[in-house]
């Protein structure tokens, strides 16, 4: 029974320490918990939306820079079919001028071609008529003279 006694008297102790350990989880809960939850919970909104804009911006900043990429490639196509452009000009007059150095060349061929015929003929012309007088000076130096020959034929 003492120790029923005992028991008691410390059961009867621990009551207010139960109540006031009662009443400190519900301050606690009033007081701590729920403010620092509704903390986290605007913490968790405000990263989720922080989170959700950020993948927002990302996904716009994709666009624009897919749409700047093809802005890029088009003017890049425009570059290079100007350039393209320009070459086949430059080729259209560098042929041009090689087509007419080439027919002045052929042009100063024929006309060295004509002066050489010309030339030819000129020269052909003053040896036939060197010819005969070179046959005349041949014939009486080989042959003797006419006179010569009615006087050695006695």
């Amino acid at each position: 029974m003492e120790i029923l006694t005992q028991l008691g008297g410390l059961v009867l102790g621990s009551v207010p320490t139960a109540i006031l350990f009662v009443l400190l989880v519900v301050l606690y809960s009033a007081l701590v918990q729920r403010p620092l939850e509704r903390t986290l919970a605007e913490r968790r909104a405000r990263t989720s939306g922080a989170v959700e804009q950020a993948r927002l911006a990302i996904a716009a900043a994709e666009a624009e820079t897919t749409v700047y990429e093809d802005k890029l490639r088009e003017a890049r196509s425009e570059i290079m079919a100007e350039r393209e452009r320009r070459l086949q000009g430059w080729q259209q007059q560098r042929d041009a001028a090689l087509a007419a150095t080439r027919d002045a060349a052929q042009e100063q061929v024929r006309a060295g071609r004509k002066q050489i015929e010309e030339a030819s003929i000129t020269a052909r012309r003053q040896i036939e008529a060197a010819t005969s007088l070179l046959s005349e000076q041949i014939l009486k130096a080989v042959l003797p003279a006419p006179e010569k020959l009615s006087e050695a034929t006695p």
